[in-house]
Parts: C-alpha cells; structure tokens; sequence
C-alpha cells in the first residue's frame, strides 16, 4: 500500500515541491494516504477534500495593449478588484489604506506604503472573532466603510467602521503591523460611515451619516454629524449636531449623503462626503467652514464623478466617489476613491475597486479630483517615484502550491474565522477542507476559501482529490457572489456514479448546466475556469491525461453582476467542500 502511495503521490510533482523541506517532512508527505481509500481525515465520520495548488492569471485587454511610459507610473486601480470604500492615513512617514470587507473574515485588510504608489498588504485589521462577530449576516451586510486616522497627540492610530447589525465601533494600536484592539463601541453614534477628525488642538470629533433632526423627508434623505470625543476615556461627549442636511442643495432632494472625512488645511475646515448612492449617480461634494461645529458652506460642482459622461467611451470607469484626502511630506495631495470598470458600460463582476489620483486646488480655494469632462485616468504619473518590481495593479499570475504553514492574505472565509475546517500542516503541500454541514447557500460558515477576482479576464485553475460518499457530498470550485448567485463546479455522486457538475445556485434552487461521468476516482481532478468578461468557461481533466474537456462555455457572467444581484461586494472565487449538497 505504501509504494502505491508514494508512487501516486510522486506522479503529481509532490516530491519535487518539497525538495527543500527537511527530510522529517518528506518522511510525513510520504506517509500520507493522499489518493487512496485511506486519506486523512480530521475526523474519522467526516469527508475531506485535498487541493495541490490554486492558480490566478489576469489578463485583461487595457494592460496589454497600454504598457506604462516609465517607471514613475501606475495603473488605475491601484488595487484592482473588489477593494472599496477606500480610506488612507498618514503619520508623516508611513501610509496605511484600508478597505470594506462585508461580511468576509479576517475583516478589513490593510495595506502599507512609504510613497503612496507600492502598497504591500500586511495584514487585516480584524482578524479575531471577538473584533468580527458576523454570524447570520448576509454578504453585504457586516463591516462597511472602514475609515483609518492617525492621532498624533497620543500617537495612536484609529480605525472606525460601521457593523450593520451591530453598530459603530473602532479598534486602535500604536503599531499597525501588529494586533489591533478589540471593538470600543460607540453606542451614541448611530447611522454609518463614521470617521476620526483629530485637530490640531489636541481635540477630537467624529463626523458620521445619520437620520436629519426631525426625520427623513423623502427616501435616500440623509445627514453628516458631527460628536466630540474623549481620546483619554475613549468616549463621546454631549450630543451630536447636524452638519450637512441632505447634501449641497436640499432642493434637489439629493440622496444617501454619507462616507465624510474631515481635514484642517491653511486654517479651513473640510468636510468631504459621498452622494447620489454607489452606482452611477455617485459622486464626491465638499464644503467648507472656519470652525468643525460649522457653518459648512459647499462647492456647488461634485470635485469627483463620472456620472455625466459619454456612456460608450471607451474603458468606461463608473460610480466614481467615497473619496479620501492625503498629503505627502513635498505638500502634494492625492486622493483614494472608489470607482468601478464596467465592460461596454454594461456589468462588472470585479466590484468597487480602489483608485488613486493626485489632488488639484481651484481658485475659490476648494481642492478637486475630477472637474467638467475629465475622464479618471487608467496611466497616472507619480513623479521621480520608481515603481517597485511586485505590484498591486495590473495583470497578475499567481500560483499558491499550500507550502506555508498559514493561508496568505489575499483569502478569506465567509461569517468568520473557519480554520476548523481546513489544514495546512496535516498533509504538507496540500490546503485539506473538511466538508461542512453547511451549504453557500446559508447564513453560516460554508468550508469556502476565496480570493476576490481583480479581473475581467482571467484564468484560475486547481487540483484536487476527493471521493464522495453520498449525493449530498460535493467540493470543486466556486464562483459566488452572494447567496443566490453562484456557479459551482463540483465532484459529487448520481446514482452511486461519479460525476462532474456545473451548478447554477439560485434563489429558488439550482440549475444543472452541465455533467459528467467520471471513471476513476482515485485519480486527482484538476477543475478550471476562464473568463473572457462576458462569459465562463468551465473544464476539467483527470490527472493521468494532458487533454482539459470543456464542461460548458459562455456560462453567463452577468448573472453573477452587481447589476443582477445587488449588492456591494464583488464576485469571489475559491475552493469548497460540502455535506450539505448545495
């Protein structure tokens, strides 16, 4: 039995990945039962899936076709994919950004550079449950818009954000390469979308989205308020008081005032804020007043949007807005905002993602980002700032062999934390996930990896070794969106047969697009799919064959959109493992 093992285990390159591992671990690979009847398992009554590798490519057409004139220069977005609700801070020689994750675990990744153009992400802000508790919460529901700030009084860097269904909180460190707090919740501040302002007189406030005094007037009608707080005690101080009513011009009966930052700048306050809501209406107002209490006076023109554009120009960005200001140590502002890249100006399945663009200064001494026609660039310079050789943008190809000891920081979990279900260390070189009581469809912990897409066309592929026992065993990989909108191309059993399927998820149910007979089990399935934006391609191939077999292309991408499900996520896509079906 154990030849047979080590000579199946062989054939799929195990040893040659280990090769610079300690000869007590290849003694351990040796000894696992990978494809056999004998596989490992957690737990003897549970079924397990083993995965060798996970591979991403992007390769979208604008990046091939628009090569970067120089080394000074980035693409936009900086961070391509489902990265939203942007928001930068600075202590004079570090910048951090941070972004929404929703209702994914670890929550809230953030990311570190030295010049704004090379970001490293080093960690995620919320990573233990007791910072994340997300149980029952659908997929865009959980953290939204996370602000960060840098307190320069007491040294200390600050991250506020809104937990839909549990309130508004922040967490706090001196060192953000480490631990963060535990949530300080904040129950007199209600609404979303709060943020730190502190001044240069040592005091603090928090400006937030919240209900008008008196109440709403009509749907989408919103306010900004502003509460002191007590950096020493960590507290509120008196009662809030209303900034912004509505937006610039109540008149118009504008909507869904609310992402506000405030800044201090040559003696001025600003208060920035989003409007119009998240889709195309989106757009970025600013106002102005010599105290943080108010009278906030607006610039009357959005200083960020896209909305009134050509809508078949083309590389079309849209819902351009939720903005964020930051100075460099040469006195240069830049700006981080959300935006999206529709195809056609039809759908995305990529989401919100995080852009970056130097700040300009009109003569009525407002800042701006975009005025009139102008089109957010795709190619931005970043003067005499050289390009690092690993970047956050443009195309990618990355290929996880599960070598390390921990998942890297690009996956993430749905509800919470679920390394329960999967291991790293009990068969070396292989991510081992248990099939869980639960399916994608439920408000619970699904055994569900994912990493976000960041592109419109890309390739990602795996291999994987599993052996149902029932039809209601499945695992392969999962293209999700949210509960009602997936694909899943899965292993499972029909009639004590073997098969390959695609799986549309749906609200009422699924559909089975395609399926496939399989004939030796004990053989590794490597499953792949394509995109060329508009469509999947989904395809397999056993492990003793070169040739893939298509299952089904052209599978609708638009069906997984933010145009069809709603939502404020992208579509992610990773491994899975159920014994609940789907």
């Amino acid at each position: 039995m154990m030849n047979q093992v080590i000579e199946n285990i062989s054939s799929h390159h195990l040893l040659l990945k280990k090769v610079s591992i300690a000869i007590s671990i290849l003694l351990l690979i040796m000894s696992c039962t990978l494809v056999s009847e004998e596989k490992p398992k957690f737990v003897a009554d549970h079924l397990v899936a083993h995965f060798d590798y996970f591979s991403y490519s992007g390769n979208d057409d604008f990046y091939i076709h628009h090569a970067l004139p120089d080394s000074d220069y980035y693409y936009n977005p900086i961070l391509p994919g489902w990265y939203s609700d942007p928001s930068v801070g600075s202590d004079g020689k570090n910048f951090f950004m941070v972004n929404s994750t929703f209702s994914y675990f670890p929550g809230v990744p953030i990311f570190h550079s030295t010049d704004l153009m090379n970001w490293k992400q080093i960690g995620h802000v919320l990573d233990r449950h007791e910072q994340l508790p997300l149980e029952g919460q659908r997929t865009s529901e959980g953290i939204f818009a996370p602000a960060i700030s840098y307190n320069p009084h007491n040294k200390t860097w600050y991250m506020i954000t809104t937990n839909i269904k549990k309130g508004n909180f922040f967490v706090k460190t001196k060192d953000p390469f480490g631990a963060w707090s535990n949530p300080i919740w904040l129950p007199d501040v209600h609404g979303i979308d709060p943020s730190f302002f502190f001044d240069d007189d040592g005091k603090a406030y928090i400006v937030n989205n919240d209900v008008p005094d008196g109440g709403s007037l009509y749907q989408g009608h919103r306010a900004i308020r502003i509460t002191q707080f007590d950096a020493d005690k960590d507290v509120t101080l008196g009662t809030s008081l209303m900034l912004v009513n509505g937006g610039v011009n109540i008149a118009e009966k504008p909507i869904w005032i609310e992402g506000p930052h405030m800044y201090k700048i040559h003696g001025k306050y600003f208060l920035m804020c989003a409007e119009g809501g998240t889709s195309v209406d989106h757009r970025e107002v600013i106002f102005k007043s010599d105290s943080p209490w108010g009278n906030f006076m607006p610039k009357k023109e959005p200083i960020l949007t896209q909305r009134h554009l050509d809508k078949d120009r083309e590389y079309p960005i849209t819902c351009a807005g939720h903005a964020d200001l930051i100075q460099k140590v040469n006195g240069e502002w830049w700006a981080v905002f959300l935006a999206c890249r529709p195809l056609f100006n039809r759908f995305e399945n990529l989401g919100r993602e995080s852009f970056l663009m130097p700040v300009r200064w009109g003569k009525d001494g407002f800042p701006f980002i975009t005025k009139e026609n102008e089109l957010i660039p795709r190619i931005v310079q970043m003067e005499n700032i050289p390009r690092d050789s690993v970047v956050t943008f443009g195309n990618v190809n990355k290929v996880d062999e599960f070598d390390d000891l921990h998942l890297g920081m690009e996956w993430m979990s749905l509800r919470g934390d679920i390394s329960h279900l999967y291991s790293l260390v009990e068969n070396p070189g292989f991510l081992t996930l248990k099939c869980a009581n639960v399916s994608s469809k439920e408000l619970q912990k699904p055994a569900f990896i994912a990493r976000r897409l960041q592109h419109h066309k890309f390739e990602c592929a795996t291999q994987m070794y599993f052996t149902p026992k029932s039809e209601s065993e499945c695992a392969g990989l999962l293209l999700y969106k949210d509960e009602t909108h997936q694909y899943l191309c899965a292993v499972t059993l029909k009639n004590n047969t073997p098969v390959i399927q695609l799986i549309k998820v749906k609200e009422d149910g699924v559909d089975i697009l395609a399926e496939r007979k399989l004939l030796n089990m004990n053989d590794a399935i490597d499953l792949k799919i394509v995109s060329d934006g508009l469509g999947f391609s989904f395809l397999y191939k056993l492990s003793s064959s070169s040739q893939w077999i298509t299952m089904a292309s052209e599978i609708d991408a638009y069906y997984l959109s933010t145009a069809q499900s709603y939502g404020f996520t992208g579509t992610t896509v990773g491994l899975y493992a159920s014994k609940k079906g789907y």
